[in-house]
């Protein structure tokens, strides 16, 4: 079994269904509302178990009830938590989320998350070890993330950064990234490129070996010095794009670490995005592998 380690973020999301996304200043009647397990780096935890891998994820949560509930429901998916600490003098993050016609709207405040340091990775390093990937986030601070890919290097491990919610990396951090899994609007803040093209282009110069661009509806774009191409998106009914981008993340990193070509890896993380595509919040919408080889199958079957 393939084993990953996540350094990242948990949230716990509070998401309303709005009939559109409010005006600045404007008061809207919304519903129904809903809670759900989330944060970007539990989310990759979960979207890289669902994908049937073995999963260890490091990160602080508040020493509170919301806290208590994600850890168990980490701990529900077979997620390890060993590296997850409470912090007693932060509350866990939570995500305000809106959510009209499949688009939305979040903000974040991270709590706990906002604590995490160099100094908790480190006394946690050996779950690093044997680890055939090492998923990283910005929901958590630089520093922290900037120890986690040196753990992650020292013992051989490849990473894969995704840089959301975008802060400006120095070369020093991207020097220690393998994969850089980003979206549009992070590709131009992370490249100074408004074009796709130049902007994959621009980060390759900057030395990261692969670059994949999460485009929607257009699926994903791939990039290393040796080889481009794209994987299209399928058509699905969009009810909610929260978790997606981290669903995409998870199935990509689990089937990289498989073994499985930059194009395979691409192609089961642009299906597993699709499906959750189609269910609403984050964490319950990630599907299992079981779906995405049924989703990839019946799209690759004759018409």
């Amino acid at each position: 079994m393939t084993r990953i380690v996540v350094v990242g973020s948990l949230n716990l999301d509070l998401v309303m269904q709005t009939p559109r996304l409010p005006a600045l200043g404007e008061t809207l009647l919304g519903g129904p509302f809903s809670t759900a397990e989330g944060g970007k780096g539990a989310n990759q935890s979960v979207a890289c178990a669902r994908m049937g891998a073995s999963v260890d994820h490091l990160g602080k949560v508040g020493d509170d009830p919301f806290g208590g509930r994600l850890l168990e429901s980490l701990l529900r998916e077979g997620v390890g938590v060993a590296g997850v600490h409470a912090c007693p003098d932060a509350p866990t993050g939570v995500a305000q989320i809106s959510v009209a016609g499949g688009d939305n709207a979040i903000v974040v405040a991270p709590g706990a998350n906002g604590r995490l340091t160099p100094q908790d990775l480190r006394a946690d390093a050996r779950l690093f070890d044997g680890s055939g990937a090492a998923l990283f986030q910005l929901e958590v601070p630089l520093d922290a993330v900037a120890e986690g890919l040196d753990l992650a290097r020292s013992r051989g491990v490849p990473t894969i950064l995704n840089p959301a919610p975008w802060q400006p990396l120095p070369q020093e951090v991207l020097d220690r990234v393998d994969t850089l899994v980003l979206n549009r609007v992070e590709l131009a803040q992370c490249s100074g490129r408004e074009g796709a093209e130049e902007g994959l282009e621009r980060i390759l110069e900057r030395g990261v070996p692969r670059v994949v661009l999460t485009a929607g509806a257009e699926g994903a774009y791939y990039r290393t010095r040796e080889e481009r191409g794209r994987v299209p998106a399928p058509q699905v009914r969009v009810v909610d794009t929260t978790g997606a981008g981290d669903t995409f993340v998870g199935a990509f990193a689990v089937l990289l670490a498989e073994g499985a070509s930059l194009e395979e890896a691409v192609r089961w993380g642009v299906h597993a995005g699709a499906l959750a595509c189609t269910r609403l919040g984050a964490q319950p919408s990630i599907p299992v592998r079981r779906e995405v080889e049924a989703f990839l199958g019946e799209r690759s079957a004759p018409r």
